[in-house]
């Protein structure tokens, strides 16, 4: 019976198409574009003291940005910072 869930679960979670960074960061992207308009970059790196960053450049000096301990978490901080920052500018 467990060998039997066990694999269940495991063809339900390789069927499930998962969020790739890679789709994160055009989501983010496009709900900078859709907000500020002008995005110079967007993207995550690692850092050696802090972990991973993730970032989104909007011109030569603003900029925003948000830390966690894996590249999802990253990405998932800064999106949630870009849409406080958005349902703050649409609340007024």
């Amino acid at each position: 019976m467990r060998d039997e869930t066990t694999s269940i679960k495991r063809t339900i979670m390789s069927n499930k198409e998962g969020k790739t960074i890679d789709k994160r960061i055009e989501r983010i992207y496009k709900m900078a574009k859709e907000h500020f308009g002008e995005v110079r970059f967007t993207g995550i790196k690692k850092h050696t003291k802090i972990g991973w960053v993730a970032k989104i450049q909007f011109d030569e000096f603003d900029s925003l940005m948000a830390e966690g301990d894996t590249a999802e978490n990253a990405l998932r901080n800064l999106r949630k910072r870009l849409k406080r920052i958005i349902d703050r500018y649409n609340m007024v």
